[in-house]
Protein backbone atom coordinates (compact mmCIF):
# COMPACT_ATOMS: atom_id res chain seq x y z
CA UNK A 1 0.00 0.00 0.00
CA UNK A 2 1.54 3.50 -0.88
CA UNK A 3 1.83 6.09 1.67
CA UNK A 4 1.60 8.90 -0.81
CA UNK A 5 -1.19 10.02 0.17
CA UNK A 6 -0.10 9.99 3.68
CA UNK A 7 2.92 12.34 2.07
CA UNK A 8 1.05 14.65 0.03
CA UNK A 9 -1.71 15.29 3.13
CA UNK A 10 1.86 15.99 5.41
CA UNK A 11 3.06 18.48 2.87
CA UNK A 12 -0.44 20.50 2.49
CA UNK A 13 -0.70 20.71 6.03
CA UNK A 14 2.32 22.68 5.91
CA UNK A 15 1.48 24.60 2.85
CA UNK A 16 3.04 23.08 0.50
CA UNK A 17 2.32 21.31 -2.91
CA UNK A 18 2.55 18.24 -3.90
CA UNK A 19 4.44 18.70 -7.41
CA UNK A 20 4.99 16.25 -10.39
CA UNK A 21 8.63 16.57 -9.11
CA UNK A 22 7.76 15.64 -5.63
CA UNK A 23 5.40 12.70 -6.49
CA UNK A 24 8.04 10.73 -9.50
CA UNK A 25 10.59 11.18 -6.72
CA UNK A 26 8.31 10.16 -3.69
CA UNK A 27 7.26 6.98 -5.95
CA UNK A 28 10.54 6.30 -6.88
CA UNK A 29 11.67 5.66 -3.55
CA UNK A 30 8.24 3.94 -2.52
CA UNK A 31 9.15 1.38 -5.30
CA UNK A 32 12.82 1.24 -4.22
CA UNK A 33 13.99 1.41 -0.80
CA UNK A 34 17.32 2.99 0.19
CA UNK A 35 18.42 5.28 -3.33
CA UNK A 36 21.34 7.53 -4.09
CA UNK A 37 20.65 10.94 -5.71
CA UNK A 38 21.83 9.13 -8.83
CA UNK A 39 19.61 6.21 -8.97
CA UNK A 40 16.59 8.23 -8.55
CA UNK A 41 17.97 10.34 -11.22
CA UNK A 42 17.83 7.23 -13.42
CA UNK A 43 14.24 6.25 -12.48
CA UNK A 44 12.55 9.86 -13.26
CA UNK A 45 14.90 11.51 -15.98
CA UNK A 46 12.03 10.25 -18.47
CA UNK A 47 10.23 12.91 -17.31
CA UNK A 48 12.40 15.46 -18.07
CA UNK A 49 13.30 16.57 -14.86
CA UNK A 50 17.00 17.87 -14.36
CA UNK A 51 19.82 16.22 -11.99
CA UNK A 52 19.61 19.51 -10.33
CA UNK A 53 15.68 19.50 -9.74
CA UNK A 54 16.60 16.04 -7.94
CA UNK A 55 19.07 17.09 -5.79
CA UNK A 56 16.97 20.51 -4.69
CA UNK A 57 14.05 18.24 -4.58
CA UNK A 58 15.42 15.64 -2.43
CA UNK A 59 16.96 18.30 0.14
CA UNK A 60 13.04 19.72 0.26
CA UNK A 61 11.27 16.34 1.34
CA UNK A 62 14.45 15.42 3.94
CA UNK A 63 14.11 19.41 5.19
CA UNK A 64 10.62 18.71 5.84
CA UNK A 65 10.90 14.97 7.01
CA UNK A 66 9.32 13.73 4.22
CA UNK A 67 12.78 11.37 3.45
CA UNK A 68 15.22 10.39 5.87
CA UNK A 69 19.03 10.57 4.74
CA UNK A 70 21.49 7.86 5.77
CA UNK A 71 25.41 8.21 5.35
CA UNK A 72 26.62 5.04 3.39
CA UNK A 73 30.37 5.52 4.02
CA UNK A 74 32.58 7.76 1.72
CA UNK A 75 30.13 10.50 1.85
CA UNK A 76 27.74 8.82 -0.34
CA UNK A 77 24.40 9.42 0.23
CA UNK A 78 20.99 7.72 -0.13
CA UNK A 79 17.46 8.56 0.79
CA UNK A 80 14.39 6.59 1.91
CA UNK A 81 10.83 7.46 2.57
CA UNK A 82 10.95 8.68 6.46
CA UNK A 83 8.81 6.23 8.63
CA UNK A 84 9.70 4.69 12.02
CA UNK A 85 12.95 4.91 13.08
CA UNK A 86 15.34 2.13 12.37
CA UNK A 87 19.31 1.86 11.90
CA UNK A 88 21.65 -0.16 9.81
CA UNK A 89 24.97 -2.28 9.82
CA UNK A 90 26.98 -1.55 6.33
CA UNK A 91 29.87 -3.87 5.77
CA UNK A 92 32.73 -1.67 4.72
CA UNK A 93 34.40 -4.55 2.55
CA UNK A 94 31.57 -5.75 0.31
CA UNK A 95 28.09 -3.38 0.72
CA UNK A 96 26.13 -5.90 2.63
CA UNK A 97 23.67 -4.33 4.97
CA UNK A 98 21.44 -5.86 7.59
CA UNK A 99 18.53 -3.54 9.71
CA UNK A 100 18.51 -3.17 13.43
CA UNK A 101 15.63 -2.76 15.43
CA UNK A 102 15.65 0.29 17.38
CA UNK A 103 15.07 -1.48 20.39
CA UNK A 104 18.97 -2.91 20.56
CA UNK A 105 19.46 0.85 20.40
CA UNK A 106 17.00 2.43 22.83
CA UNK A 107 19.30 2.08 26.51
CA UNK A 108 22.28 3.04 24.70
CA UNK A 109 20.43 6.36 23.66
CA UNK A 110 18.72 6.70 27.14
CA UNK A 111 22.68 6.77 28.32
CA UNK A 112 23.85 9.05 25.90
CA UNK A 113 20.57 11.77 27.11
CA UNK A 114 21.27 11.63 30.79
CA UNK A 115 25.11 11.89 30.59
CA UNK A 116 24.47 15.09 27.76
CA UNK A 117 21.66 16.57 28.63
CA UNK A 118 20.85 16.42 24.97
CA UNK A 119 17.06 15.00 23.93
CA UNK A 120 18.06 12.49 21.19
CA UNK A 121 15.91 11.53 17.82
CA UNK A 122 18.04 8.90 16.38
CA UNK A 123 15.64 8.63 13.72
CA UNK A 124 18.19 6.52 11.53
CA UNK A 125 21.24 5.50 12.44
CA UNK A 126 24.44 4.03 10.37
CA UNK A 127 27.59 1.85 11.55
CA UNK A 128 29.93 0.49 9.74
CA UNK A 129 31.99 -2.83 10.23
CA UNK A 130 32.73 -6.02 8.41
CA UNK A 131 30.06 -8.36 8.08
CA UNK A 132 31.03 -11.93 9.44
CA UNK A 133 31.62 -13.17 5.45
CA UNK A 134 34.67 -10.83 5.06
CA UNK A 135 35.25 -11.44 8.61
CA UNK A 136 36.31 -15.23 8.18
CA UNK A 137 37.55 -14.64 4.26
CA UNK A 138 40.56 -12.10 6.01
CA UNK A 139 41.52 -14.75 8.42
Amino acid sequence: MSCIPQLTRTLRARGYRMTPQRLSILQALHDGGHLSPTQIYERVHQTGMTEATVYRTLEFLAGNGILSVADRGNGHLAYELSSEAHHHLICRNCGAQMAIEPAMLASAIRLMESKTGYQISAGHLTFFGLCQDCQSRSQ
